[in-house]
């Protein structure tokens, strides 16, 4: 995998972060169809890759602390075992308006990378399964390819079980 520079003069904050990090990533573009119902199952179809590697990125509320979990688009995050994973005891999805003030990206298009606040990540445990996994670079109809140990090491996440099939 090459490191791919980013169109126009600077990318997302996400691909700005990879870049000054050094780390190889490969980044994925594609035409967004507002109208599909899910933005990572979109992103799996349009890039051709299994949804099992494609990772969405949700922010959630645990015991009144924005919590970022990146987990695979065919599962969805069990809100307990994030708490668990974050030391908490109680998760909610935290209000989408919130969000994406405090990450600084547009739902459907945050990435765990580059956030305008950095958030605890945690990741689930699936990731480290696969050779390299797709998350948003930071809008829609963008990601980006890395290797889940880079992804780990770049957002200082936590890796736990936190999906479910």
């Amino acid at each position: 995998m090459a490191k791919k520079k980013p169109a126009g003069p600077a990318g997302t904050p996400a691909i700005v972060a990879l870049t000054a990090a050094g780390v190889e990533f490969t980044t994925h573009a594609y035409e967004h169809d507002p109208a599909h119902p899910s933005y990572g199952e979109e992103a799996a179809e349009a890039l051709g890759v299994p949804a099992e590697r494609v990772f969405k990125t949700l922010v959630a509320d645990v015991d009144g602390v924005l919590t970022v979990a990146v987990v695979p688009v065919s599962g969805s995050l069990d809100l307990k075992a994030l708490a668990t994973a974050s030391g908490g005891k109680r998760a909610a999805m935290a209000d989408p308006a919130l969000a994406e003030r405090t990450t600084g990206y547009v739902r459907g298009g945050i990435s765990p990378l580059g956030q305008r606040k950095r958030l605890r990540t945690v990741v689930d445990a699936s990731a480290t399964g696969h050779p390299t996994v797709c998350v948003s670079a930071g809008r829609r109809g963008l990601e980006v390819e890395l290797s889940p140990a880079d992804l780990t090491a770049l957002t200082g996440a936590v890796v736990a079980p936190i999906a479910r099939a």
